[in-house]
């Protein structure tokens, strides 16, 4: 990927990086909230993001936004209810929205509890649309997608040689991952690549050889799906530490 498509922010520290993110955040939520009085995220799965959140929670980030005017959903989701130990929602609650004024209306959780994960998918891309009052075919537009990176270039659920990867129609899926023998439920690259703004973080020197092959290697979106996540016209943001840099042959 040209550079010049994406913004590269390395932290020295995996302290410093979780700053530099909240202040991100936190600077979208209130440009959005006073451009359209209101902010709408897609919020990620996993460790990285889980440290995030807890700093959000804390001051000054907490007293920053008006939290009231923030709606909240997710990017993927484990085919789990949201009491599961393994629910991203759980865990946002946990770190995060419990601490909040964020008003319960405005938390979208995908309904992972559903026995079939494809229904679960079917009306949490109907949830999506009904927020933003978009029918199909058109694509809504989140203020901020934030998304992390596993060490096989997987991002949301989209996991490598899944359909999901080169979903081209839908918001929402419910692929089958072979490799961990459950569904998945995954916002797909049609829904978040129409975001004004897509935010990966990225720590840990595990990340190091992805992120160079998905930042610097040939485009082959199937193998990486990382890859595939290239903003109509919004913008692309990658937050890395340096242990997660250290392969990079090109730095800022």
């Amino acid at each position: 990927m040209p550079a010049s498509q994406h913004d590269l922010r390395i932290s020295p520290t995996s302290a410093a990086l979780m700053e530099a993110a909240a202040e991100h955040v936190v600077h979208l939520a209130c440009e959005a909230i006073n451009a359209r009085r209101t902010f709408t995220v897609a919020l990620a799965g996993g460790a990285t993001p889980k440290r995030l959140y807890e700093l959000l929670a804390t001051p000054p980030f907490r007293a920053r936004p008006d939290w009231t005017k923030v709606h909240v959903f997710w990017g993927d989701e484990r085919h789990v209810p949201p009491e599961h130990r393994d629910s991203n929602y759980r865990m946002a609650h946990e770190a995060l929205l419990r601490h909040l004024p964020v008003p319960p209306n405005h938390i979208h959780r995908v309904p992972g509890e559903l026995p079939d994960a494809r229904v679960a998918a079917e009306r949490y891309e109907d949830e999506i649309r009904r927020h933003f009052a978009v029918a199909a075919p058109d694509v809504p537009s989140f203020d901020c997608m934030l998304l992390g990176m596993g060490p096989d270039g997987h991002t949301a659920s989209l996991f490598p040689g899944t359909p999901a990867a080169r979903e081209s129609h839908h918001l929402v899926t419910a692929p089958w991952v072979d490799t961990l023998q459950t569904h998945r439920i995954t916002c797909t690259p049609v829904l978040i690549n129409h975001a004004r703004h897509v935010t990966f973080l990225i720590q840990g020197a595990q990340k190091a050889s992805m992120l160079r092959t998905v930042l610097e290697g040939p485009f082959q979106p199937d193998a990486r799906p990382a890859q595939g996540i290239r903003p109509q016209s919004g913008s692309l943001t990658w937050f890395v530490d340096q242990d997660a840099a250290g392969a990079l042959t090109c730095q800022p």
